[in-house]
């Protein structure tokens, strides 16, 4: 056996590497090798101890701890490359109870709560200026007291919601008329004393005046001048005032100066419409006299309606001429537009057609829209004046704002029509009243008979006749013996053409 054994110190898995070595190489043969090499290297002893070197026999200071930082660093590394390690392991048995309800409660639900208040208040979040009320333009009032109604009636209480209301007023005064001519109105309005305010029985007044009821509506005056809530007031003074000069039971004061200095101006206003609808206009005239002499303005409305008023008399003429004169140069104009439509209407019966034009520009530069009933009167005026290029372009005018034309809006302009003699414009319009629902008058069927006669459309003029007397019109002489004319006619001009 030829192997060459040093004498130093083995172990043991150094004998073991020269063994796997010597077997692979065959020079572990038999069981003697193995004993000589069992007795060559050997186990040293216990006791010996190694020589330390020269480097390490006096270190000059103490061992620095390692810097955690690196040290984990490091250990990260190691768990990088090999995965993780027992201690990792132990780290993850050593976690706390709560720690692992925690993690477990993940994957159940809602994280359980310490025991305590469980139920607590929170306070309410800060209200947020954007979200209180969006930016943009303020809501006008009418679109607030459409939508809104219903939420502003539920805030609000019993007698907000009733002293003002329409419908409980009229009901009101309903009640009172159905009351026995031997009740008196307290029966009726003692019930709702509560709720009633100042104001709120003007409007019951003037419904018992529409009801030719004035006498009720006197002693409901005198119930409410009892209760010091209700009375004094100008509106429900004003009220009781016009019913009573309309029905003509209004004693006039005998000092008018002096009633002209204590009374109100809607009181005096009153007063004057009520003489106006009782047809007293010598009255109501000389009431407005007595005011400009006060120094009292009125308001321009009452003229214009007095103005309307005296135009129903033809004999009054003159008179009419001097109030437009009186209210033209009044340097405030302030009219509504059902007023400013009957002056231009007046206008036009007295041939005054530039006060007319006047009206209508200054109603239209004051910022307000004219409507249907306006410009009928504007065509209507112009083709007074025989002004019919300007009438219809007033008719155009009207027609670009997609007005929706009325019967008297149809039969002024037909009219119109057949002073141009334009016969397909009036035929469209005949046929669009037709389409819109009315029934045609007489006087349109006459003009749209002459206006078909004009141009030889003799079928045509017997087919309108037709019509008309279908519908229970008697044609007059005129338009009779101008069909047997045209149908005299008609065979001659067929026959030459």
């Amino acid at each position: 056996m030829s192997c060459l054994v040093t004498p130093c110190w083995f172990s043991w898995r150094d004998m073991s590497l020269v063994r796997e070595n010597m077997a692979s190489t065959g020079e572990l043969r038999h069981r003697n090798a193995y004993r000589f090499i069992h007795m060559v290297v050997r186990k040293p002893a216990s006791g010996s101890k190694r020589k330390v070197p020269k480097n390490l026999r006096y270190p000059r200071r103490a061992k620095v701890p390692p810097d955690p930082d690196i040290d984990r660093m490091r250990r990260r590394k190691q768990l990088a490359d090999t995965g993780p390690s027992t201690s990792v392991e132990e780290e993850d048995d050593s976690w706390s109870e709560e720690a692992l309800d925690a993690i477990s409660s993940l994957f159940q639900g809602r994280v359980p709560q310490k025991p305590g208040k469980l139920g607590r208040e929170r306070p309410l979040p800060l209200p947020v200026p954007f979200k209180i009320r969006p930016l943009g333009l303020p809501t006008p009032k009418d679109h607030i007291r459409s939508v809104a109604s219903s939420l502003a009636s539920s805030r609000s209480s019993l007698c907000k919601r009733v002293y003002k209301n329409p419908t409980f007023l009229i009901e009101l005064a309903r009640e009172i008329r159905d009351l026995p001519p031997e009740k008196n109105v307290s029966k009726v309005l003692d019930k709702w004393i509560a709720v009633l305010r100042k104001g709120s029985l003007s409007m019951t007044i003037r419904e018992l005046g529409h009801m030719g009821l004035p006498q009720r509506a006197l002693e409901t005056f005198c119930w409410a001048k009892q209760h010091p809530q209700l009375f004094p007031d100008d509106r429900v003074l004003g009220s009781v005032v016009e019913i009573l000069a309309r029905f003509s039971k209004l004693k006039m004061p005998k000092d008018m100066e002096n009633f002209m200095g204590s009374a109100s101006k809607s009181v005096i206003e009153a007063m004057v419409r009520g003489f106006i609808r009782a047809g007293k206009d010598g009255t109501a005239r000389k009431l407005l006299s007595i005011a400009k002499d006060a120094e009292r303005t009125l308001d321009p409305s009452v003229l214009a309606k007095l103005i309307a008023d005296v135009a129903k008399n033809p004999e009054k003429q003159e008179l009419v001429s001097v109030l437009l004169e009186e209210l033209g140069n009044r340097e405030e104009l302030k009219l509504k537009q059902q007023d400013c439509t009957a002056l231009m209407k007046v206008c036009t019966k007295l041939g005054r057609f530039e006060a007319a034009e006047s009206l209508f520009t200054w109603f239209k530069n004051s910022g307000q829209k004219p409507s249907v009933v306006m410009y009928t009167t504007l065509i209507h005026s112009r083709y007074s004046s025989k002004r019919y290029r300007e009438a219809m372009a007033a008719t155009w005018e009207l027609e670009e704002l997609n007005h929706l034309l009325d019967l008297p809006a149809y039969r002024v302009v037909i009219r119109l029509c057949v002073a141009l003699d334009d016969l397909p414009r009036a035929v469209r319009y005949f046929s669009r009243l037709k389409e819109a629902g009315f029934c045609p008058t007489y006087d349109i069927y006459r003009d749209m008979i002459k206006l078909y006669a004009q141009n030889g459309r003799v079928a045509k003029c017997k087919e309108v006749s037709k019509e008309a007397e279908l519908e229970g019109f008697k044609l007059d002489k005129e338009t009779t013996s101008l069909l047997q004319i045209k149908g005299e006619l008609g065979p001659l001009r067929s026959s030459t053409s």
